[in-house]
């Protein structure tokens, strides 16, 4: 009997695992007659493939589909096998993802650009720490590494050649290339390979592109929450091919990462995408990432980081947001200087790796290490801002001051306030923001790897273009110069047209000055130049594009920057070195809005769909100033220079100084 009983389990243990059926007996009973593991529509179909052997999940090609801006949905769901109605399947880069028709699981293909930088930045984070480890990473279709340098002219100064490399350089190549290396390929397990957390994966879409993009990779633990999302990663996982590289979770982020807080636990590199502010996970990402680890952040709560909410942005980071041009670029600093505080807590600090300011969000890319030396650096690194509220000119006063002496280091505390009470230059007050990261926000070397890669591979990434456009202008900033003027806002404030960017920017290197250009915003000026330097510079424009003084009010900022007489004669003859390579080479720098209502989409909720709620608070005051045809209408909206307190006109102003709480009574 017991022979026969054994001769039994075996027959039925490779017929289970032929036909994939579930080993529980409650599931395989389950199984028999619904979803997508039925057992009756497997053996319908198993006859059918004698007709047409390509109907099978494992013979479906996966094609390499680089889409250029935003991913490719399947028009006819029934060409993919094991699809329950309503379903769709979502394409990008090498994965093939289901996704529920309704709105349940969150998912937006604007933000392909961010998944196809965030694989570029692993990989080339694995080729690194992969080959301290005796391994060599072979990505598709990479040919031999080509140094694309953009930047060959840098504030008249000529660098070097990517090609002419110092002798000590090309010999360590030579000696790195006869060492025997172990090759980690895209899809298979590296055991000595990296471990990845994506904490809060929704449907696994990030996930899945990693296993099948990035080589050198141990394990990725794809975690959400939902139920729902934590099926559909799974399933996912299993369309891809890729169950024994990713496994799904379904828990709280911040617990799975509090639980891989031991050294033998935590993981190589950990990416946060959350709907809104990361604030809640960063106590415990800090503590769950190894040493030289990799932090991969996503901020989608501008509103907050940009000024809107100053108080909610302390308490979220610890720093007062302002309203400024050089938001997005505070935004970036904003976040960091969360990172490296609740990093200090735990005797660790940050490194910048990269920091991009893209469409609606924020991303950064920080290596964590541990060092109680280091840590004492943290105030020295951080900052807070005055910011004037008539011309915009901005001071930077550091938390801390450090010193050497010799071996050691001197800590002390910063002299300051590097301002009067008033700005020198329009004689308006000025607001206090921060504090704020004031050190670098990329490691150019690194920047600079990751460009070669994909100048060397564009067909890897559907938007390839735009990440070299980014990166190429990454390279070219300023690192050591702290946020940025606007070249618009500077001819606003003074009422007279723009100069030209070449001229403006020709100026100030032939007053000695360096200047670049920023991500973050297209007519940005980002220089180490004072701000008395460039109100000269609009103050010898002007002369030759005359503002018509008597419309200005002896108060406002206009006038008290045009009648000071300008102490440095500005030259606007177009230098060669005004202009950089990205912008010679016509790269695409700033993308024009991919599609309509392409900003941050709804929160994802059972059931699926969008609330109307939701969608009367979109259209809730938009375009509410466009269609009014009476000017005594403009009263029911309040001034927003009033509220800053720069508003000249008094009561002769066309908007209402009431307070915004009687206004809104008033609207409603």
């Amino acid at each position: 009997m017991f022979i026969v009983r054994s001769v039994f389990q075996l027959h039925w243990t490779a017929a289970r695992l032929s036909l994939g059926l579930p080993k529980d007996k409650p599931a395989f009973l389950q199984s028999l007659t619904t979803g997508p593991s039925c057992l009756f529509k497997r053996f319908r179909t198993m006859n059918n493939d004698k007709e047409d052997t390509d109907t099978t999940a494992a013979d479906v090609p996966m094609e390499d589909t680089n889409l250029s801006s935003a991913s490719e949905t399947s028009q006819n769901s029934l060409t993919e096998p094991g699809l329950l109605p309503g379903e769709t399947v979502v394409r990008e880069g090498k994965a093939a993802i289901i996704f529920p028709s309704a709105n349940e699981v969150f998912y937006n293909p604007v933000q392909e650009f961010n998944r196809d930088l965030t694989c570029a930045v692993i990989t080339e984070f694995a080729r690194e720490q992969l080959a301290q480890r005796g391994f060599r990473i072979l990505v598709p279709d990479e040919k031999d590494r080509v140094v694309v340098e953009l930047s060959e002219e840098k504030n008249g100064t000529k660098d070097q050649e990517a090609t002419e490399q110092p002798e000590n350089e090309q010999q360590k190549e030579e000696d790195s290339s006869e060492k025997q290396f172990i090759t980690a390929s895209v899809g298979e397990k590296c055991e000595q390979g990296l471990r990845v957390l994506e904490g809060l994966a929704a449907s696994g879409l990030r996930s899945v592109r990693f296993a099948l993009e990035v080589p050198g990779l141990k394990s990725i633990t794809a975690n959400d929450y939902s139920a729902k999302a934590a099926a559909l990663i799974a399933r996912n996982a299993q369309h891809n091919n890729v169950s024994h590289i990713l496994q799904a979770s379904q828990k709280d982020a911040s617990m799975v990462m509090y639980e891989a807080r031991g050294k033998k636990d935590r993981y190589d590199v950990i990416d946060l995408d959350p709907y809104g502010s990361p604030s809640p996970f960063i106590d415990a990402a800090v503590q769950a990432v190894s040493e030289g680890g990799l932090l991969c952040i996503t901020c989608t709560d501008m509103a907050v980081m940009a000024g809107n909410s100053g108080e909610t942005c302390y308490s979220k980071y610890g720093s007062v947001s302002i309203k400024s041009k050089y938001c997005h670029e505070m935004a970036l600093r904003i976040i960091l200087h969360s990172l490296d505080q609740r990093a200090a807590v735990y005797q660790r600090y940050i490194e910048p790796l990269l920091s991009v300011s893209v469409d609606f969000y924020i991303r950064v890319f920080v290596r964590v290490k541990t060092g109680q030396a280091k840590v004492k650096y943290s105030a020295s690194k951080q900052a807070l801002v005055y910011n004037c509220v008539g011309c915009g000119s901005f001071h930077l006063q550091r938390m801390g001051k450090r010193m050497s002496q010799g071996k050691h280091m001197k800590y002390s505390a910063a002299t300051g306030p590097p301002i009067g009470p008033n700005c020198e230059h329009c004689g308006q007050r000025f607001q206090l923001g921060g504090p704020l990261w004031a050190e670098p926000l990329h490691d150019h070397s690194f920047v600079q790897k990751v460009l070669d890669a994909v100048s060397g591979n564009p067909s890897r990434f559907g938007t390839s273009k735009r990440i070299e456009g980014i990166l190429s202008m990454v390279t070219e900033e300023l690192q050591d110069v702290p946020l940025y003027y606007v070249l618009d806002h500077l001819s606003s404030t003074v009422h007279c047209n723009t100069p030209p960017m070449l001229p403006f920017r020709s100026a100030l290197l032939h007053a000695g000055y360096r200047v670049s250009f920023s991500h973050a915003c297209k007519n940005a000026v980002k220089t180490d130049a004072p701000a008395g330097v460039l109100w000269d510079t609009i103050r010898c424009w002007e002369k030759s594009n005359p503002v018509k003084r008597e419309r200005l009010s002896e108060t406002s900022p206009a006038h008290r920057i045009l009648s000071t007489e300008p102490t440095l004669q500005a030259c606007f003859e177009i230098r060669e070195d005004a202009n950089p390579q990205s912008r010679k080479r016509h790269l695409t720098r700033f993308q024009e809005n991919p599609q309509a209502n392409w900003g941050p989409k709804a929160r994802a909720k059972a059931g699926g769909g969008i609330s109307s709620v939701l969608e009367d608070k979109r259209k809730q005051f938009q375009g509410k100033r466009k269609h009014i045809t009476d000017s005594s209408q403009l009263k029911d909206f309040p001034c927003k220079k009033f509220r800053k307190g720069t508003c000249t006109y008094g009561e002769k102003c066309c908007y209402s100084h009431e307070l915004e709480g009687a206004s809104e009574q008033k609207m409603d």
